[in-house]
């Protein structure tokens, strides 16, 4: 008997076959039988121990790497907005839950979260 494979999104080991394909009930990906399970997964932690992060375009980010911001981004319980364009220095990777990845401060707003996606390295 083929044993099943672990999912690789979320890494769970309870999935099964149905049909030609492989589905994971915990959070519905589904592949195919045949194809070729990824070796490293975006959210794999570096040999630093960090998560692997990356920016709007794919390039890698680090702790310490500056950022620019490429969205127009509300500041939830503020009226402020971090523009577009505005510069980011030294910023911190984080494991989050939520998807906010990136730990900094912004100047005129303080500390914050954003997600990589709307950040381009600088």
């Amino acid at each position: 008997m083929e044993t099943a494979p672990k999912c690789p999104e979320c890494s769970a080991e309870f999935t099964y076959a149905d049909g030609s394909l492989w589905v994971c009930p915990s959070c519905a990906h589904e592949w195919s039988m045949h194809a070729p399970t990824p070796l490293a997964s975006d959210e794999e932690e570096s040999p630093s121990g960090e998560p692997s992060v990356r920016d709007a375009h794919g390039n890698p980010l680090a702790s310490g790497d500056s950022v620019t911001v490429i969205k127009d981004l509300k500041v939830k319980g503020a009226s402020s907005v971090v523009k577009a364009g505005t510069k980011v220095r030294n910023i911190r990777i984080v494991d989050s839950s939520d998807g906010h990845n990136i730990a900094c401060k912004i100047d005129g707003i303080g500390a914050m979260n954003l997600k990589s996606e709307f950040v381009k390295k600088a």
